[in-house]
């Protein structure tokens, strides 16, 4: 008998792992403790927003919000802790700081609310030296941390750690915080440029850490040392880093100008309901994309806000563009306030490693690699620029280098072994978050007054009346009118023809990109646009005159005004 040699079949491909899905009584569960999640989180929010209510009435703006709702947070985890100690009640899982949670939804909103709100300065006029101080100071700064703590391991002076461990610790403790940074410049009254300088290197630097992170995260960990000499791992490392960092950027900017495309030649105007929603859908899209591909969603998010702001905003009725502002500023301060407030609950969420000497060369380490990343970068910087960056200016740049919530999110997100690692990383971090913004958040206004040295008692004064480091109160109550697009063609072309000092990407934006994406108004358009704001603003004032607080006396409603 002969045997007949069977036809090879080709193995199916591997099915992707579905996660799974919870039904029954785990369901239940699962719901209840979502419940109380959501629940609890709400609680802290609306306790946080009546704190800084009290701040506003009481005009307590020398102290920071996010010292404020910090010191809140750990004030309501000893609460909560001693509760549990006294087996009262079990919030643990509640209090739990998850950091899928602050990724997919917190910290999207507060990303593109900062790029979106770029349009108060001269963003691409000062492209150049942003990006020098987002991208390579923050490169420095990630080299020097994590290279110091990587020998000083090697040294036996502190907890030894790996090349991966060190280098992504040095970059997610790069990661500074915008609000605090931009309230003390807003305090000061820098110069906008300088100012624009700032805002835009701390919004750009979170992003460029949280890619930094990645990238040290996945090159060293998937790379063989025995087979790959370290030349080659830092040009796969910059390779990846220069590839995120670029296509999440690229995604970014296609979203935000397709959806001023969308918005300039789909006509949504009459019905601000859809045209709201469509810009909320554009928002987002970016990032879930950005990540599904793995490319960086931050990044991705930060550009389309950029980009939507300059043209997309522009093709939107006046209700929607109002409202855009508003639901962003709300949903921003909102997330920003659970991040803080999670952040002082955190010190007794999950168990600590606390090394001394580790904390302490680790905080040595931080400050210096803000040191090193901002006085020569501003000396170079100086070269080429108008306006100076100053010594006194400088120092409080160094000074206002907070750390956040970032950090602190990306330290939890990564996957260190053994747990102790973990447990250490997660603990240090925690401390120098805290450090930065109680202590330098604390004393910035005391570093205010000693660094105002003008020799007029007079300016001295107001500048100390009108220091304000209440972001809140600042951002909201104003309506951006140069943010509000109420220029029909002809305006626009005079507007350009007088602006002749324009050069480089700007008198190519302002020549052939915006008059392309975005879309002038007709003298009808403009006449809908003011006739719709008359009639909300009348209806609003109908209903105010009808309600048992109204006021018919015209003398009483002048005065008023």
């Amino acid at each position: 008998t002969t045997t007949t040699a069977m036809p090879t079949i080709p193995a199916p491909p591997t099915p992707k792992n579905i996660l799974p899905v919870q039904t029954g009584v785990k369901a239940q569960e699962e719901e209840q403790s979502s419940g109380m999640t959501i629940f609890f989180s709400l609680l802290v929010i609306g306790i946080c927003i009546i704190l800084v209510h009290l701040l506003i009435k009481f005009k307590l703006h020398f102290l920071p919000e996010s010292v404020a709702v910090v010191s809140l947070g750990i004030l309501m985890g000893g609460i909560i802790k001693i509760i549990e100690f006294q087996e009262l009640a079990n919030w643990k899982e509640e209090e739990m700081f998850r950091p899928n949670m602050f990724f997919l939804l917190i910290l999207p909103p507060i990303i593109f609310e900062s790029g979106y709100s770029l349009h108060k300065g001269n963003f691409f006029q000062n492209i150049g030296s942003i990006t020098l101080f987002a991208v390579i100071g923050t490169i420095i700064s990630a080299f020097i941390v994590g290279g110091g703590i990587y020998f000083l391991g090697q040294a036996d002076v502190i907890y030894k750690m790996t090349m991966t461990d060190s280098f992504a610790f040095g970059s997610l403790i790069s990661a500074v915080d915008p609000v605090a940074t931009i309230a003390i410049f807003n305090a000061l009254n820098v110069d906008p440029v300088l100012n624009m300088l700032v805002f835009g290197e701390s919004i750009l630097n979170d992003a460029v850490s949280i890619v930094l992170t990645n990238t040290a995260e996945g090159v060293f960990s998937h790379s063989d040392s025995s087979m790959v000499t370290g030349w080659e791992t830092f040009i796969q490392a910059l390779g990846n880093f220069l590839t995120m960092f670029f296509g999440s950027a690229a995604l970014g900017t296609l979203t935000g100008v397709i959806s001023a495309l969308f918005l300039k030649h789909f006509d949504l105007r009459k019905t601000p309901s859809l045209e709201f929603g469509m810009m909320i859908i554009f928002a987002y899209i970016p990032y879930g994309l950005a990540e599904g591909i793995k490319l960086s969603g931050i990044m991705s998010i930060l550009f389309a806000g950029i980009v939507m702001s300059h043209y997309t905003h522009h093709n939107l009725s006046p209700v929607t563009q109002i409202l855009m502002q508003q639901t962003l500023r709300t949903v921003a301060f909102m997330c920003e306030t659970c991040v803080f407030a999670f952040l002082g609950l955190s010190i007794f969420s999950f168990p600590h490693k606390f090394e001394m000497s580790f904390v302490i060369w680790c905080i040595v380490l931080v400050l210096l690699g803000r040191a090193v990343n901002i006085f020569p970068l501003s000396f170079l910087l100086n070269f080429f620029r108008d306006h100076k960056i100053t010594p006194k200016m400088m120092f409080i740049m160094w000074f206002s280098g907070l750390r956040g919530a970032i950090p602190y999110a990306l330290s939890l997100h990564l996957g260190l072994e053994p747990i102790e690692k973990r447990q250490l990383i997660g603990t240090t971090t925690i401390i120098i978050v805290l450090f930065t913004i109680l202590l330098l958040g604390g004393g910035t206004m005391p570093l205010i007054r000693i660094m105002d040295i003008e020799d007029n008692s007079q300016s001295r004064r107001k500048n100390k009346k009108d220091i304000n480091l209440s972001k809140t109160q600042k951002m909201g109550n104003t309506i951006e009118a140069d943010h509000l697009s109420e220029l029909t063609e002809e305006e626009y072309e005079a507007h350009i023809y007088q602006r002749q000092d324009l050069k480089g990407f700007m008198w190519l934006d302002a020549k052939y990109l915006n008059p392309f994406f975005t879309r002038r108004l007709t003298q009808e358009d403009l006449l809908h646009g003011r006739i719709q704001m008359k009639t909300l603003t009348n209806k609003w004032y109908e209903e105010v005159r009808q309600g048992p607080s109204g006021s018919e006396d015209e003398e009483d409603e002048a005065e008023l005004l």
